[in-house]
């Protein structure tokens, strides 16, 4: 993320209220299971959608994971189950 400590970003998230937080300069193993969703979202999801709107995208996000991820998409490392499923079983 060299994108993510442009002087606009920065000033943009703090206004907002964001902490911000990066990882070690050159180590980008500190996020790689955030990094590895969020493409994975992206490849199975988003760009299928053609969304145009913040609000869209915002609805979209919120299905992929409430509904898709968490309830339908098996996961290999939980045995094949949904999260959801996983969950209840336990």
């Amino acid at each position: 993320g060299a994108q993510y400590r442009s002087e606009d970003v920065l000033k943009t998230l703090n206004g907002a209220g964001f902490t911000i937080s990066m990882s070690r300069r050159g180590n980008c193993w500190d996020n790689a299971c955030a990094e590895s969703f969020f493409s994975l979202m992206k490849r199975e999801w988003l760009h299928h959608l053609g969304l145009v709107t913040r609000e869209e995208m915002k609805k979209a996000v919120k299905y992929y994971i409430e509904e898709y991820y968490d309830g339908v998409r098996a996961h290999e490392t939980l045995g094949g189950l949904t999260p959801r499923d996983y969950e209840l079983a336990a």
